[in-house]
């Protein structure tokens, strides 16, 4: 069999046809992880400028303001500083553990992003299991603290990593009670049905009015796992020195800063998909329907007011967690776990049963 050259060329542009094909599938397929990378880094770092102009403002003196204007671009300059600072290492620690571990922090809650809705049809990966896919990724991150407190063979530090994963365990006990709840009231356990259960009444279907002792109990419980004050006891500088973080510099050491906030935002996104109706504005359409009908609005214009409403709920919850740090004094250790196992769990379980109960008497 004779074939021309006629016949070669169009064999060869149709291979690099489906080549570029499969090429451009697997940019687009990249697309929403890179846009949702970019968007948490820029989250993060309003967050980190938001935090020393609040607390400056609760200490009545003058935040960051020469780093750009208002001092906005002072994070991304302490981060750039952080980037090309020399990496020290223990010199009798374990290099690989030592290594490891901050990565295991930041990656553990970066995955808890997947699955939470910014809006309608705005999910990375919309699974039936959700919420309960933050709590099984949100507990790997204690590993990686205990794992960087015992890698830098450093009494401080192993104490630190030590304290992280008791902290860790008795607050998410209370946590996955209270996200039961949530999932027996609304009959699903995946995010976007949670959200859109809520949005059946307005504003008095959320889950705030429904869940009250639910709503206190996860607050403080999320504070408590993202080690914020009054609840840093694993890094206590007093006792301490910087906890698990004692003996890391450079960028490992601004890792844990990251992990910190990341797990700052994405607790506020889940206060807000949990409890606060997520994306829906649940405001009732009698004063001017022509802006607040946004749901028979098509596009990129509702995509961004779905993700401007998810946002203005998160960062309200951000602000009472900045303000909780610098206005409550640190616990002790004994009087952290008194209140995780003594208090919260009896009463998220109580809240529980109370809910199951009306649930099984509602069928």
């Amino acid at each position: 069999m004779i074939i021309n050259a006629t016949e070669v060329q169009d064999i060869n542009s149709f291979s690099i046809f489906q080549l570029r094909k499969e090429s451009y599938e697997i940019i687009w397929a990249l697309v929403p992880i890179l846009t949702l990378v970019l968007g948490i880094t820029i989250g993060v770092l309003v967050i980190v400028w938001l935090e020393r102009e609040i607390s400056a403002g609760i200490q009545q003196r003058i935040g960051p303001e020469y780093a750009g204007p208002f001092g906005i671009l002072q994070s991304l300059a302490d981060g750039t500083k952080l980037l090309f600072k020399e990496n020290l290492f223990p010199s009798r620690g374990d290099t690989y553990l030592f290594s490891i571990g901050p990565s295991i922090a930041v990656i553990s809650i970066l995955l808890s992003y997947s699955a939470i809705p910014f809006g309608y049809d705005l999910i990375l990966s919309d699974l039936n299991i959700g919420v309960f896919l933050w709590i099984a990724v949100s507990s790997i991150a204690p590993i990686g603290l205990l794992m960087s407190g015992y890698g830098s063979n450093n009494k401080y530090s192993f104490l630190g990593g030590l304290r992280a994963a008791a902290q860790s365990i008795s607050y998410e006990i209370p946590l996955t009670l209270c996200v039961l709840s949530i999932s027996l009231l609304s009959n699903s356990s995946s995010t976007v049905d949670i959200v859109e259960t809520q949005s059946k009444y307005g504003l008095w279907g959320w889950n705030l009015w429904r869940q009250p002792i639910g709503f206190i109990i996860f607050l403080i419980s999320s504070l408590a796992e993202c080690e914020r004050l009054p609840f840093d006891l694993p890094e206590a500088e007093e006792e301490l020195v910087a906890g698990y973080q004692t003996e890391y510099s450079g960028i490992k050491f601004g890792l844990f800063y990251v992990a910190s906030y990341l797990n700052l935002l994405v607790s506020s996104l889940f206060v807000t998909v949990l409890y606060l109706g997520g994306w829906n504005l649940s405001i009732p359409y009698i004063f001017v329907p022509e802006l607040f009908e946004i749901n028979i609005t098509g596009g990129i214009f509702q995509m961004i007011i779905d993700i401007f409403i998810t946002l203005a709920k998160t960062y309200l919850f951000l602000f009472i967690s900045i303000a909780t740090r610098w206005t409550l004094p640190r616990l002790r250790m004994d009087q952290l776990l008194n209140l995780g196992w003594k208090f919260l769990l009896p009463i998220s379980l109580g809240n529980l049963l109370l809910t199951t109960s009306f649930q099984l008497l509602s069928l």
